[in-house]
């Protein structure tokens, strides 16, 4: 059922801008306002997997006793050229995103008319580094800066 496999030969073609993503990652968040203060450093581990044979890509974040340990499942219509990424927490929080990758540029964004969450997060050529943050707005109006986050290859 699971498939871990970045290089799958069943992996959808949909998805395949995606595989570089595949296997395990060191997550670091920092100038975050939820932190106990904007210096403070957390890392976390992150996998990307495909599953179903290579269908979906699923990311989970962090470990199930804190909070948010988040699974991410990553499909695309292979007609579209977004992604659609449903998002869990064990905070019970739900959200479904839109997200593009274009070249070395990662994209993810939520637009409800009282609420909107973007990430823009840049690849680094060798594919071992993504280096982002989140941002966030009520109405769409004015845009705060919500964390950094950093992805590292293990």
């Amino acid at each position: 059922m699971s498939q871990s496999n970045k290089n799958n030969a069943n992996t959808n073609p949909a998805l395949e801008a995606l595989a570089f993503m595949a296997g395990e990652w060191d997550m670091e968040l920092s100038n975050a306002f939820f932190l106990s203060s904007k210096e403070e450093v957390v890392h976390g581990d992150v996998t990307f997997r495909w599953i179903e044979g290579g269908a979906l890509l699923v990311t989970q974040q962090g470990e199930p006793t804190t909070p948010p340990f988040a699974t991410w499942v990553i499909g695309r219509d292979e007609n579209d050229k977004e992604y659609t990424v449903h998002y869990f927490d064990n905070r019970k929080v739900s959200r479904v995103y839109r997200m593009s990758f274009e070249e070395n540029t990662w994209k993810l964004w939520r637009e409800l008319p009282d609420s909107c969450q973007r990430f823009v997060g840049q690849v680094s050529d060798d594919r071992s580094v993504i280096d982002g943050h989140w941002e966030f707005s009520t109405y769409g109006k004015t845009w705060q800066h919500d964390f950094d986050v950093k992805y590292t290859r293990k």
